[in-house]
């Protein structure tokens, strides 16, 4: 059974770096890896524990854009726990605080699928078995060696 545990603390963004870290082929990026340490401090911050030994396996910040409407900002799941669950039992815990918050829309950035990437395409496989829907691309929103796919969710 692995813990999940919903906090907003300045206790996670240890456990975010190292999860960031672990896995650039996803997170290479160096001003991005330490903004979502730095957002890590004071956004919404969903964790998964590994339940031996209680370290971070996964990790999903959730941003508020409007009342009703919300992001899934970062979701890192450690390597050796991919296809485990863990990415589900995250998402579905904010999805469920947020639904109860009356949050009515749920939305998620990833890398579009213009610029093939393997591990990118496993990631939109994941978000739209999860529910999410491609809305548009914006070519140029991070730059243009990574144009961005926005997916969204009606919760």
């Amino acid at each position: 059974m692995i813990e999940i545990v919903a906090n907003c603390d300045t206790e996670q963004p240890g456990p975010v770096e190292r999860l960031l870290r672990s896995l650039p082929e996803w997170f290479g990026i160096e001003e991005s890896i330490c903004g979502y340490v730095e957002d890590a401090r004071t956004l919404p911050t969903y964790t998964v524990r590994e339940p031996a030994y209680g370290e971070v396996v996964g990790v999903l910040l959730v941003k508020r854009h409007f009342p009703t409407a919300a992001e899934v900002h970062l979701m890192a799941v450690d390597r050796s726990w991919h296809r485990r669950g863990v990415g589900r039992t995250l998402l579905r815990a904010a999805e469920a605080d947020l639904r109860a918050d009356c949050v009515r829309y749920l939305q998620v950035k990833t890398l579009s699928p213009s610029r093939a990437d393997e591990n990118y395409e496993r990631t939109r496989q994941f978000y739209v078995a999860m529910g999410f829907t491609p809305l548009e691309e914006f070519p140029d929103l991070w730059d243009e060696r990574n144009p961005c796919l926005l997916l969204v969710k009606s919760l």
